[in-house]
């Protein structure tokens, strides 16, 4: 509807799609630093009002110049999002509880998701799809009042002995002091974090090729109606919001089994980007609507363990104090290939007249991201070499 409406061809379809993420993947840089300095209440609450106005102004646009703007916008007010998580989640859950918690908070994006198409798709068919940008937008404003309000930062609160003690056992990196410029510039120098870099980007890679052309993908290749694909469309995320749990579930299992959390965390990390892989291909080669949808959504099961996993992996590899900051270099690795998904999908789609390649060229990405993890990510990131950077 919005290509019909500001008459947008596919391929700009797909520079829309990536304008976001651009934002976002750059923006990853300075925001987990901020975190760990100012704390995640702050930079959390501002990123979400922020994230909303932009969201409400699509509904506002009048061509696509003034859509990429908003979408930009749209993308510096997320980045706080998941670095932000991550700093949560190691400030208020133990070690050995860290999985299944980074679990619960990666499975509410896929469980947005979820309820989003087909409540989007709603409002898009009775309203427009310029109101449906406008109500997400509101809403969102209401959020993060909510957030506002109710969380707050350990530093804000008075802990018991016990609380305390229930935080930091058997976590060798406590700090809690704020990272400077050259501790934070330090951290590109662990092979451990390049490792991370790269394992993220192809997950996250094909998680946005599905993220940003799933509807189209069902309507034009698989010719479903706008209708159906609002239901259908939600299919896969149901499974990837379970994959999130489990994923984060697994990773403290593992821990409990006698693995080593990064050990564990990385296996389990491996294996399930060669299982996204096999899926993929699976999808290509499918020949019913419903065989192609059982791949996609056992895709998005996998990629939301990846996911999980990945997060989890953060608060184990990095010292205290630098852990949005790497969970935020982590997610710029990811979401640069968030960002070169959709533009590629677009060009590859317009050029070739199918999805079939652009799947395919997924699925050895999701290969050769394994490989890398295996080979690069090693040991957590030692607290002195942090704290002795100049």
């Amino acid at each position: 509807m919005i290509q019909e409406d500001l008459g947008i061809p596919v391929a700009k379809m797909g520079l829309l799609l990536s304008a976001f993420l651009w934002a976002y993947a750059f923006a990853q840089l300075p925001v987990g630093g901020l975190i760990d300095r100012f704390g995640p209440r702050k930079l959390l609450g501002l990123g979400l009002f922020g994230w909303s106005v932009a969201q409400a102004a699509g509904g506002f646009v009048t061509n696509f110049g003034s859509f990429i703007a908003a979408r930009f916008a749209l993308g510096v007010g997320e980045a706080p999002l998941f670095p932000g998580g991550a700093r949560v989640v190691r400030d208020w859950f133990g070690i050995r509880e860290r999985g299944f918690a980074t679990g619960l908070c990666q499975s509410a994006s896929s469980l947005g998701n979820f309820i989003a198409v087909p409540l989007l798709t709603f409002l898009m068919l009775r309203l427009n799809w310029r109101w449906m940008f406008i109500i997400v937008g509101a809403f969102g404003v209401a959020l993060a009042a909510v957030w506002w309000i109710i969380h707050r930062d350990p530093a804000e609160v008075d802990l018991t002995p016990g609380e305390i003690r229930y935080l930091t056992e058997g976590d060798e990196n406590t700090s809690s002091r704020p990272p400077t410029l050259a501790e934070w510039k330090h951290l590109f120098g662990h092979r451990t974090t390049w490792g991370m870099i790269a394992g993220f980007f192809g997950t996250i890679y094909i998680l946005w090729l599905y993220t940003g052309w799933l509807p189209y993908y069902l309507e034009h290749e698989r010719h479903m109606s706008i209708a159906r694909v609002g239901v259908v469309a939600a299919i896969p995320y149901f499974f990837g919001c379970v994959g999130a749990v489990v994923g984060g579930w697994l990773c403290d299992f593992l821990t409990r089994r006698g693995w080593s959390p990064m050990s564990g965390r990385k296996a389990l990390i491996s294996t399930a980007l060669c299982g996204i892989s096999a899926c993929t291909v699976g999808t290509v080669l499918a020949r019913s609507n419903e065989a192609a949808l059982a791949f996609i959504s056992f895709s998005l099961f996998l990629i939301y363990i990846v996911a999980s996993a990945a997060w989890a992996t953060v608060p184990v590899a990095a010292p205290a104090q630098f852990t949005a900051s790497l969970g935020s270099i982590q997610n710029f690795g990811g979401y640069l290939g968030g960002a070169l998904a959709p533009a590629v999908t677009g060009f590859i789609v317009q050029r070739t007249g199918s999805f079939s390649p652009a799947l395919l060229l997924s699925a050895g990405l999701s290969l050769a991201c394994a490989a890398a993890y295996l080979l690069l990510v090693r040991d957590a990131i030692p607290c002195e070499n942090v704290d002795t950077a100049t």
